[in-house]
């Protein structure tokens, strides 16, 4: 659909939910906490919404990183067993603002089905406007059909990216302090990947859990680099992980700036294998004789 936009607010998802042309998707996710989301879903939900799990249903079992991509044929299969066919418009939401809905929006987007969105503000968002929740199960459907791409398309590996540090804009939407390497949660290194810029998801939120203005939004990117006007830059988006990394996709689609290129890997990956980091807050510079210094150590 032409122009169809990756954001939906609560008020027009409640009235096209009335109508029953909307298939919801919860894909709310606790870190630290497997099966975290899937509590919260039957704790209160949106009415007639699924439940996807990020782990699980949006993950593979194995590849470089915390939440590798599933394959394209795999994650057909899975929608289409919930009833989910190329004729269905999805809202995904979580309980983050849009953080982990965005990763079901970005794969559905890349994949070629141009009528998915992330609703905006999330759950709290469509609690605040005074809408609904429920534990009832959602109605079954009978199987989709969903036509999709056969390969992920906007998509770079570690060594691609490797490859081309110092002349890619590297986003990286981890919070500042793990982006800084003063606390790491989870990877193994603090820090950074060198010349990455850090634009937390949580600067493209408002007060309010929705996303800021497109104008606010483009203003953001460009001084990140990303909304430079050269098309021959290639933007390539980054966290932890390759999940909150398509909410600074879904933040460039909003603003009107170019697609950019998502590393699923991400820092996770990044980490895996000895790469160089970089601390505090400036992106650091990339050096060849770092990588030649790591592969000398770390073999073919």
């Amino acid at each position: 659909m032409a122009g169809h936009s990756p954001l939906i607010s609560p008020e027009a998802a409640a009235a096209r939910l009335t109508r029953g042309d909307l298939r919801v998707v919860d894909v709310r996710w606790v870190m630290g906490a497997p099966g975290g989301g899937r509590a919260a879903y039957d704790t209160g939900h949106l009415p007639g919404a699924i439940f996807l799990d990020l782990d699980t249903d949006l993950t593979a079992a194995r590849g470089p990183g915390r939440h590798p991509l599933p394959s394209p044929a795999a994650f057909r299969e899975r929608l289409e067993a919930v009833g989910i066919g190329s004729d269905d418009e999805v809202v995904a939401y979580d309980d983050a603002g849009g953080t982990t809905a965005a990763r079901l929006w970005w794969m559905l987007d890349d994949l070629g089905h141009d009528r998915a969105s992330v609703l905006d503000g999330g759950l709290s968002a469509w609690v605040a406007a005074g809408f609904p929740v429920t534990s009832e199960p959602p109605p079954t459907r009978p199987r989709g059909t969903l036509r999709l791409h056969e390969t992920w398309t906007k998509v770079i590996d570690r060594a691609g990216v490797a490859a081309r540090l110092g002349s890619i804009v590297l986003l990286d939407a981890r919070a500042e302090p793990r982006y800084r390497g003063e606390v790491e949660p989870i990877d193994r290194v603090p820090g950074h990947i060198p010349t990455a810029r850090n634009i937390p998801a949580s600067d493209g939120l408002g007060a309010d859990g929705r996303l800021l203005d497109p104008e606010t939004l483009a203003d953001r990117l460009r001084e990140t680099g990303a909304g430079v006007d050269d098309v021959d830059t290639t933007v390539v988006t980054s966290c932890g992980s390759g999940v909150t990394a398509c909410f600074t996709s879904l933040t460039m689609r909003l603003a009107g700036l170019p697609d950019p290129i998502l590393y699923p890997g991400s820092y996770s990956d990044w980490t895996q294998t000895g790469m160089p980091i970089a601390t505090g807050l400036d992106p650091g510079e990339f050096r060849p004789q770092d990588l030649q210094l790591r592969d000398s150590r770390h073999g073919p």
